[in-house]
């Protein structure tokens, strides 16, 4: 064999020795590279349009929504609101058959010192005042909601705001119709919570206590206010709630309402003796809470509306 046939067989050989063996590029063993088969299963990220996910596309398990809870309704007991002026014991009563897409007037009442807040042994007291229980048995279906404060000051008053915000905020409140109610101690807090926000209050019922707030917002606001109070109370007397008629009067009469206009915004109640005893009653201050049980003086104060 001549060179020239010795260098082509050499070639050959080398051609040959090439084929028989394949050097992995990709880190792994030869025989562990992919197959052209299982990689031509993946979908080039261009084959799907931009504006589809990949969980719409099918290629992940469609991800399960819970239902929103359903709103638990009628008496919701001994809450509790971590308020800007510290914490706030409430209750509240929702309609049983309270739809978040209607909207329902809210009532927001204060009872007085023996039913305010001592402890634990004090909580929910309020619940079975009649204040309270007045308007969740009204036929009308309203949102009810009285705290338990620890003060009929300034503190209280803002306390009693929050959470007339809160309700506002979390529940399917009518803001044309929120009412303020409040009884001796729940009264001195409720003249001065209307008087800081008269813009939120449509009508205030003031039973057996002393006006603490100021006349002027209420009356510059338009804010209904019926007076009840005892001839012979014998903790405030009843001059005190013949002051806050004379003051609320003479605050609308400044915005230059009639007399016609005023009265229908503003009432006065001092009942004599006679009226309570006829009901079983001989303690006055203690009896004046008895305003709650009169349907004509809550179907007035239902009546009054916040102009939207």
């Amino acid at each position: 064999m001549n060179w020239m046939d010795k260098g082509t067989a050499l070639a050959l050989a080398l051609l040959l020795a090439g084929c028989g063996t394949q050097e992995s590029t990709s880190g792994l063993p030869a025989g562990d590279s992919p197959s052209m088969a299982s990689s031509s299963q993946v979908q080039p990220e261009s084959s799907l349009p931009p504006e589809v996910s990949a969980a719409e596309s099918g290629s992940a398990a469609p991800v399960e929504v819970d239902p929103a809870p359903a709103v638990q309704t009628g008496l919701i007991r001994e809450q509790l609101l971590d308020s800007k002026e510290g914490m706030i014991h409430y209750s509240y009563y929702l309609p049983e058959s309270y739809d978040g897409e209607k909207s329902y007037p809210l009532v927001v009442t204060m009872p007085g010192y023996d039913r305010m807040w001592f402890g634990e042994d004090s909580s929910g007291s309020n619940l079975t005042w009649n204040g309270f229980t007045a308007w969740t048995e009204y036929p009308e279906e309203l949102i009810v909601v009285s705290a338990q404060l620890t003060d009929w000051g300034e503190t209280s008053a803002r306390q009693t705001n929050e959470l007339t915000e809160h309700f506002i905020e979390n529940f399917a409140v009518d803001k044309s119709r929120i009412y303020a109610a409040g009884y001796s101690a729940g009264g001195e807090t409720m003249s001065r919570a209307v008087a800081l926000r008269p813009d939120l209050y449509a009508a205030y019922l003031h039973g057996g206590s002393q006006w603490d707030g100021s006349y002027q917002p209420v009356a510059e606001n338009g804010v209904a206010v019926y007076i009840f109070m005892a001839e012979n109370d014998e903790y405030y007397g009843s001059q005190k709630a013949r002051d806050a008629y004379n003051g609320l009067h003479a605050a609308y009469i400044e915005q230059g309402l009639t007399e016609e206009q005023i009265a229908s915004l503003l009432q006065l109640e001092t009942p004599d003796n006679a009226y309570f005893n006829a009901l079983g009653i001989y303690n006055y201050h203690g009896g004046g809470s008895v305003v709650f049980d009169d349907e004509e003086v809550l179907r007035w104060v239902l009546s009054q509306k916040k102009p939207q």
